[in-house]
């Protein structure tokens, strides 16, 4: 069977970092997707889909992530039923993100990432998390540098 979810948004507020009482760390946050179509009054439609993320992960994301920020989530689907403060019967959906990844370049973002490497990921056992990417050995060509070099 197969449950994996790729979104890709803005935060609508900055991550929320907390402790389990054996001190996980654990954050939740929110995404505002845009849909790749119109509606019928020809306005972009938005979904504002729950995400959180676990141990090391949540860290990452708590440390380097501000509201408006853009980010990409690979996860996955799920849902969770509780009970309301009334005694109802409540369903939601929320992604458990594996990776998180910044969607936005430096010139479009909030300026430098601080050192931050480029994703954090969950190995595949999905209990810590791993430093990916970092430093590139690419270099930005700018538009004085000419010709490309290939």
């Amino acid at each position: 069977m197969l449950n994996k979810i790729i979104i890709m948004g803005r935060l609508t507020r900055d991550p929320e970092l907390r402790r389990t009482g054996s001190g996980t760390a654990v954050t939740s946050f929110s995404l505002a997707v845009d849909r790749d179509f119109k509606s019928q009054s020809g306005e972009k439609e938005t979904d504002f889909i729950d995400v959180v993320a676990w141990r090391s992960t949540a860290e990452f994301v708590s440390k380097y992530f501000t509201k408006g920020r853009m980010a990409v989530v690979e996860g996955r689907l799920q849902i969770r039923d509780w009970t309301d403060k009334d005694g109802g019967k409540r369903r939601s959906a929320e992604i458990v993100a594996d990776n998180v990844y910044f969607g936005d370049s430096k010139r479009d973002g909030a300026g430098d990432f601080g050192g931050a490497p480029a994703s954090y990921s969950a190995p595949m056992g999905g209990r810590n998390a791993a430093p990916m990417g970092g430093q590139s050995d690419f270099a930005e060509i700018g538009e004085e540098d000419g010709e490309l070099p290939f």
